[in-house]
């Protein structure tokens, strides 16, 4: 695989505006909203491309029978080389025929490793949701946390904030963030209890990012924080997008209370930060 100059990214676009599953993360790679790396077949006439967003997320589309770039893959995809450096998760294309592809290298790969052993892929489930607007407001007459305070986020604090899924992963400085992006936090007894903000965000579309502190969990106010981005989004026009693995059971069930319905799953691979 070719490393594609970021200066030739829009030669990404048209193959994977063809993609029919949620590709948010990578467009905010090819626009710039966020940092990561392209890699093709060619730098000069791309047809397969692997987008890897620094946080941890990649995809693959594009043509699937190039077998030098396959190889490569699969090379990246085992890490060889040692070159990756932490775990990544990644989607295919479904109407590319990667999939089989991709299957066929995980047990020759896992076959020379222990069961525990943390070098080891697998495969999850990814899952496409569709939002329901009329499911979301009944349950926000019921859910919502009106004792609640909630306040937009500013510029203070962006590169301080911690947990797993925070604006500074999604957004390429606070600046960006603040003049592109949205966010609001849910403060309890002064502390900040849970956070939505948009991770990508396109036109017409915003998808959500959510993050809870463990002592406040339970409580809506996920839920709530949550619902404060739904409206703006649909203030603005924009379709509110959530995108999470089936595993993950909070979130899974979370994005149903607020009226996403599951749409379509997708294998997701786990790729080990180990080399084999």
């Amino acid at each position: 695989m070719l490393k594609l100059d970021s200066r030739d990214y829009a030669l990404a676009w048209p193959l994977l505006k063809e993609v029919k599953i949620n590709t948010l993360f990578a467009e905010g790679v090819l626009s710039g909203q966020t940092t990561g790396s392209v890699y093709v077949d060619s730098v000069h006439n791309p047809r397969s491309f692997y987008v890897a967003h620094e946080y941890g997320m990649s995809l693959v589309y594009g043509d699937s029978g190039n077998e030098e770039f396959n190889r490569s893959l699969s090379d990246y995809i085992t890490n060889k080389a040692g070159h990756r450096h932490s775990a990544e998760w990644l989607q295919a294309d479904p109407a590319g025929g990667w999939d089989p592809l991709i299957e066929a290298m995980l047990p020759k790969h896992n076959a020379r490793l222990d069961a525990d052993d943390t070098r080891r892929m697998y495969i999850q489930t990814r899952v496409n949701f569709t939002f329901d607007p009329e499911v979301y407001y009944r349950a926000k007459a019921q859910w919502y946390r009106q004792d609640a305070e909630i306040v937009q986020m500013d510029g203070e604090g962006f590169g301080e904030q911690t947990g797993a899924v925070i604006p500074r992963y999604f957004w390429r400085d606070a600046e960006h963030f603040l003049t592109s992006g949205r966010g609001y936090t849910l403060l309890w007894e002064g502390e900040q209890a849970s956070s939505a903000f948009s991770a990508y965000r396109t036109t017409d579309q915003l998808e959500i990012g959510i993050e809870s502190a463990p002592g406040h969990r339970g409580k809506y106010f996920a839920f709530s924080v949550c619902c404060k981005l739904i409206d703006y989004c649909l203030e603005q026009g924009l379709e509110p997008v959530w995108g999470c693995r089936q595993e993950n059971v909070g979130s899974y069930r979370l994005a149903q209370k607020l009226g996403f319905k599951p749409l379509l799953n997708i294998p997701y691979y786990r790729l080990s930060e180990l080399p084999a």
